[in-house]
């Protein structure tokens, strides 16, 4: 048996490692470990992408990134291309959303019934400023990405996400009183972790600065960044941008509570469901359309191929759901299979049904792949998970390799290493066969540069999209 309704919750830049059930030190998160505790967490999961649209509009339509050609912040989904949405509404499936999509706008047919307070991307074209990738007319951002205040207090984020919280609960307990007795679905989209840098002080409070760790492979302490990473991370540089150490910080702790005011929105999120008498009878998902970097390698934000920004969360627990852990590598695509098939829908994509995954004997060696076209990067970036091994190949730059069983914390690039040349081959070779890089990356870039030449050229195009946070919709307190 399955719970008959589905809700699925999608936060917005949360690390994978950054949950108590995920082994994390210090992050507290008891409603996420509660929700892991009775059910499955897939624990080597990947976006498809390490940005949000793209992300995003991969997820909706469970396609990859070189499929949709829906390359970066300013490319958002509009529904023209089936998505899992349609295919729930074509079998009179109730299909609604409530907060975050950061598809096109409300107006476009993208799969949902109703769109309840939905967050999209800027005057409906996003980042047009971020297309601008070749390196000599890219431009470097002169803004702080993270927001000029870093620490405790409450933002338009905060407020966004408390409302979504709450008109969600409204939801299920309306839903519980309908007379409709159709399975439905619902999906959820809130925005903490992301920044701004803000958080409620209860939550700030969880991470005092002295007990903070030291960053991650810090260039300061003589770890070089790869040429390609060096090139992407110059355009914003967050890192470079703070007032001093106390600041970085704050930043770190911020960042951590926001993961734990997310938390606790989603125990109020599963409260509410209980309360609604509907949790015998629901599905729940949940997971991220990326990571975050937090200061490690001095990165903030994500945009990068390592573990903190394209790694994800991945919980599912409800009826039937057998708990514990899944090792067998997993991404979001997987995620826009197995929604259709809660309701026993076929949906072409390029994912499998995350049940049939997870009641599998463990595949360590299924392959999950990810991508990037976007901010900063001066040429596309593929990433292959395979086993043990992970290749990240950059177009123009040398790859990386990392033995993730060794090297969990990608510390060593073994594709200098002679001894690994037999194993670098053979992924690349792997890679190929889902796709063909330098004729994607091309194609990225032509398609970019026709969108930027549509709306008016270069200078044009500086002046179209948010610097930073896409600002949420304005929400009745």
């Amino acid at each position: 048996m399955t719970g008959r309704n589905l809700l699925v919750i999608m936060s917005d830049e949360h690390q994978a490692r950054a949950m108590g059930c995920a082994g994390h030190p210090f992050v507290q998160t008891p409603n996420l470990d509660a929700l892991a505790a009775r059910g499955v967490r897939f624990a080597d999961a990947y976006t498809p992408s390490p940005i949000c649209v793209p992300a995003r509009a991969s997820f909706a339509t469970g396609r990859y990134v070189h499929r949709t050609r829906l390359w970066d912040n300013a490319t958002p989904y509009d529904g023209a291309i089936p998505g899992w949405g349609h295919a729930l509404q074509g079998a009179g499936v109730p299909v609604e959303s409530i907060g975050k999509l950061h598809y096109r706008s409300e107006e476009d047919p993208a799969g949902f019934d109703v769109e309840h307070i939905p967050m999209n991307v800027v005057g409906g074209h996003g980042m047009v400023w971020a297309s601008i990738r070749k390196e000599d007319e890219r431009v470097t951002q002169d803004s702080r990405m993270l927001g000029d205040y870093i620490g405790p207090g409450t933002s338009k984020y905060t407020e966004y996400d408390a409302e979504v919280t709450r008109r969600t609960g409204d939801w299920l307990s309306d839903r519980a009183r309908s007379e409709d007795d159709r399975p439905w679905c619902l999906y959820v989209g809130l925005v903490a972790p992301h920044f701004p840098l803000i958080v409620p002080q209860e939550f700030y409070d969880l991470y005092p600065l002295d007990s903070l760790p030291p960053a991650k492979l810090h260039p300061r302490d003589g770890h070089p960044r790869h040429p390609w990473v060096e090139k992407q991370n110059a355009m914003m540089d967050s890192e470079a941008k703070f007032h001093d150490e106390a600041e970085r910080l704050r930043a770190m702790a911020s960042y951590y509570g926001l993961t734990s005011w997310l938390d606790h929105n989603i125990g109020q999120i599963l409260a509410a469901l209980e309360a609604a008498g509907l949790v015998q009878d629901t599905t729940v998902v949940y997971t991220s359309d990326h990571g975050d970097n937090v200061g490690a390698r001095g990165l903030w934000g994500k945009s990068n191929l390592y573990q903190e920004s394209v790694a994800v969360p991945l919980i599912m627990a409800g009826p039937g759901v057998a708990p514990g852990i899944c090792n067998t590598p997993v991404s979001l695509l997987d995620l826009s299979a197995t929604i259709p098939a809660h309701f026993g829908l076929d949906f072409a994509c390029d994912g499998a049904p995350l049940p049939a995954i997870a009641d599998a004997p463990e595949d360590s060696d299924r392959t999950v792949f990810s991508e990037y076209h976007a901010a900063g990067s001066v040429s596309g970036a593929f990433m292959l998970r395979k086993g043990r091994w992970k290749l990240n190949y950059y177009i123009g730059f040398e790859s990386e390799l990392f033995d993730l069983v060794a090297d969990p914390e990608e510390s060593v690039n073994l594709a200098p290493d002679p001894a690994h040349a037999a194993t670098l081959c053979a992924l690349e070779e792997e890679l190929r066969q889902i796709v063909d890089p330098e004729v994607v990356n091309a194609q990225a870039f032509a398609d970019q540069e026709a969108l930027v030449r549509r709306y008016g050229g270069r200078d044009a195009a500086l002046r179209l999209g948010a610097p930073g946070a896409t600002p949420p919709p304005n929400v009745a307190q």
